[in-house]
């Protein structure tokens, strides 16, 4: 489930692209496919450890793009080991709504992109998530969970204020909307009729990617897409 906008961060053979908070990795695939040197970071060792299974395994059916190269490195975002001005493009896709010095993070992504280079950012939506918030705690109040919800306009004041400039913005998945709303007032441990067949049609979705539903996730995005994205420059 890819929830940037390739062509907009204009992802290039050769070039070096971090995945900052990668998780399963979907991101760090798609860039690896596109010929970028990638790096996976996380603090999640497991994760990593099948991300990196997965580049191995890309690796040798030949799905790594001209140019490209995988990596996988643990750490933590607000104490990222990499020298300044090391990345033509950093993604932080769905993490900086999980760490509570969220400042001191987004500083360290603005120091580690070169001038001249691409940020991409992507947070929960503010009003799916009160909702999700309202029906249930448990869907934030875990280990490792949620630990704020963003307005579009306080993201990008933060994320300007260390030195970025968004150069344009979407919002993804509003077919997930739904499904989260559900799954959040029918318990996020149980499963029933509806979530599952929900369920279904997303992985279904995803899988096929059908005209049908592409056309209604374009028109109902900009309403109720579950996801807030931003793109950014670090000025020359």
């Amino acid at each position: 489930m890819i929830t940037i906008r390739f062509d907009t961060f204009d992802v290039q053979p050769g070039m070096s692209f971090i995945d900052v908070g990668c998780g399963q990795g979907r991101h760090s695939y798609e860039a690896y496919r596109r010929g970028a040197r990638v790096t996976a970071f996380d603090l999640n060792e497991s994760d990593l450890a099948d991300v990196k299974t997965m580049f191995g395994a890309m690796e040798a059916e030949g799905q790594g793009g001209p140019g490209g190269s995988a990596e996988v490195q643990h750490g933590d975002v607000t104490q990222m080991p990499f020298a300044d001005d090391s990345f033509d493009r950093v993604l932080a896709s769905e993490i900086l709504e999980h760490i509570p010095d969220v400042d001191v993070a987004i500083g360290e992504i603005a120091r580690i992109v070169r001038p001249g280079g691409l940020v991409a950012v992507t947070v929960p939506r503010n009003w799916p998530e009160q909702i999700c918030w309202k029906l249930s705690e448990e869907y934030h109040e875990v280990e490792g969970g949620h630990v704020r919800i963003f307005k579009a306009t306080d993201l990008v004041r933060r994320l300007t204020a260390a030195g970025l400039e968004p150069i344009g913005q979407h919002h993804a998945h509003a077919l997930h909307s739904p499904y989260w709303w559900i799954k959040c007032a029918s318990g996020t441990e149980r499963e029933n009729a509806l979530t599952r067949g929900y369920h279904r049609l997303l992985v279904w979705d995803m899988m096929r990617a059908p005209a049908v539903t592409r056309v209604a996730e374009r028109a109902l995005n900009p309403v109720m897409g579950k996801s807030f994205v931003v793109y950014l420059r670090k000025p020359v």
